[in-house]
């Protein structure tokens, strides 16, 4: 397909976005909510929740693969690949860069503290978008309830991988005992494309079986295999996004090779720094784009012995393998998700799958506020500037015309006057 101007228009505001969408998955939902549908109506609200509903379904990186479907619905799946390279590239080379400047940095936490009011901030983002999504999802008995619900459950286990698309499916079987309309039978069937789903299972059977070969034989260049199954299975198996995937990553790489049987068992284990791995691990929350970018980090730093060509393979590698799984996931789906639209089953399903990711958002809300502004168990409040930050950007974001891409920039600047006055 060609690119026409307004697929450039897009990608331009794709590009756009990948600078300056901070605050991890749950804040990227409001900057896309303001971005893609307030000022460019590239979606409306309705296609926007419905697209993150679905993608909290499936294992891999969901702002990920909803901005993915953002590109698909303007041009296919051509556009939908350049939309992913365009948002995950800026924070890619940021982390994989970091990779190599780590060993130079002698105050990292003076770097991570620069980045203090980043967080609030990104509450304020999830709080609005939880806000503007209630209008549209929220419409009467059994939506409330089910916010309510979903809200009330998601909180206390907030860290827990299954919690998302188990309340989501959840959701969707409550909605089911209502007597909406069922959907015209005349809706077009989108032809499937299984080349996807038998890649995906191709690459991780090959991947698997090489990296076990060269395991056993103890192969002299066995890292970039070993990498690439252990950052591609990771992509494809983890739910609940950076979240999840960043224990997963220091059990395997920190914890996991300093056991006595692994070390006997696989002397030649890949091993990560500590120290390093929870400076990348807080940076890649400081800076705009998706958190499954600690993979270029995390790859670098793991081959960074082999010197600065392998390093860079590294990072490479632990870009791709962690993002090709959702990429091939989430255009295999969707296209079966909106097949499967038309029965009634499914159409019944998205009122209460709708009103869960509401609630979800306001457990986000209350989870996060937690841990910078005020303890929601016990009242305590913990920085009075981080409130203001939380309320400031809720404010300018519902009541005022600001680009929101200015928003993170006076946050920087905040915490900038912050550290050094």
């Amino acid at each position: 397909m060609l690119i026409v101007p307004r697929h450039i228009s897009f990608l331009k505001a794709v590009l756009v976005h990948s600078l300056t969408a901070f605050g991890g998955p749950q804040g990227h939902m409001g900057m896309m909510l303001k971005n893609f549908v307030h000022r460019r109506h590239d979606v409306t609200e309705e296609e926007l929740l419905e697209f993150n509903a679905f993608c909290q379904m499936l294992p891999g990186a969901s702002s990920t693969q909803t901005i993915t479907l953002i590109g698909y619905k303007q041009g296919g799946v051509p556009i939908a690949i350049l939309t992913l390279l365009i948002w995950i590239t800026p924070a890619c080379v940021l982390m994989g860069s970091f990779s190599f400047l780590i060993k130079y940095v002698n105050d990292k936490a003076a770097l991570v503290s620069a980045f203090r009011f980043i967080q609030p901030m990104a509450v304020g983002f999830i709080a609005f978008a939880a806000y503007r999504m209630s209008k549209f999802a929220i419409h009467n008995k059994i939506t409330t309830i089910i916010m309510i619900v979903a809200a009330i459950i998601t909180l206390p286990l907030f860290n827990t991988p299954w919690i998302f698309p188990g309340i989501i499916i959840a959701a969707g079987i409550a909605t089911n005992f209502s007597k909406i309309r069922i959907p015209q039978r005349d809706v077009p069937i989108r032809k499937i494309r299984w080349v996807n789903i038998f890649i995906f299972f191709s690459i991780f059977a090959i991947s698997a079986s090489v990296s076990e070969t060269a395991r056993k034989h103890d192969w002299k260049n066995r890292g970039p295999y070993n990498l690439f199954e252990n950052f591609y299975r990771f992509g494809g198996l983890v739910f609940g996004g950076g979240d999840v995937l960043i224990p997963m990553m220091y059990q395997q790489y920190v914890i996991r090779p300093t056991r006595i049987k692994i070390e006997k068992r696989n002397p030649g284990a890949l091993k990560a720094d500590k120290e390093d791995f929870f400076t990348g691990s807080g940076i890649v929350r400081a800076i705009p784009g998706p958190v499954f970018s600690i993979g270029a980090f995390t790859g670098g730093i793991l081959l960074s012995k082999g010197g600065s060509n392998t390093q860079l393979m590294g990072c490479i590698i632990g870009t791709v393998a962690l993002f090709l799984p959702s990429l091939l996931l989430v255009l295999f789906f969707f296209p079966v998700w909106n097949n499967l639209k038309k029965y009634a089953v499914i159409y019944r399903s998205l009122e209460g799958i709708n009103a869960s990711v509401v609630g979800i958002m306001i457990a986000s809300t209350l989870f996060l506020m937690q841990a910078v502004s005020i303890n929601i168990t016990n009242g305590k409040l913990i920085s009075y500037a981080n409130v203001f930050v939380i309320i400031g950007t809720f404010l300018l974001l519902t009541f005022s015309k600001i680009f929101p891409q200015l928003v993170p920039v006076f946050c920087l600047l905040l915490g900038l006057m912050f550290y050094y006055f």
